[in-house]
């Protein structure tokens, strides 16, 4: 099984699956919020390729979690997160939703790993 390097472009499903966002109602990822963050945030500029799907590089990917750090977890308005992130005070930011998102990455990984180990005992 072949996994992604860090490298390579995410779609907007595996950003979402990523990012854990969940439909409260649907209890389905929602790719609607990163849309919309898309459109409240200029600074997240996935590649649009034909058929307009986005595919986002590892630099946004980290933006949008910075992001839902501080929207979600920080409870700060849009209005705020976009003050903050236009400021130097992004900077000394970094340091703290950097250390959410390696949870958050770690997290992810480790729920990968326990689907392929689920996998391997199921096909043993």
């Amino acid at each position: 099984m072949s996994d992604k390097s860090e490298q390579a472009y995410r779609t907007i499903g595996e950003v979402a699956k990523i990012l854990d966002l969940k439909d409260k109602k649907y209890k389905s990822l929602s790719t609607y919020t990163i849309r919309f963050w898309e459109k409240e945030f200029k600074q997240i500029k996935p590649k649009i390729l034909k058929g307009n799907r986005r595919y986002y590089d590892q630099k946004n990917i980290d933006l949008l979690k910075k992001i839902k750090f501080l929207l979600k977890d920080k409870g700060m308005t849009i209005k705020g997160v976009k003050k903050l992130l236009n400021t130097t005070q992004s900077n000394e930011l970094d340091e703290i939703s950097n250390k959410f998102i390696s949870a958050t990455n770690l997290k992810y990984k480790i729920n990968k790993i326990s689907k392929i180990i689920k996998e391997l005992k199921i096909n043993k």
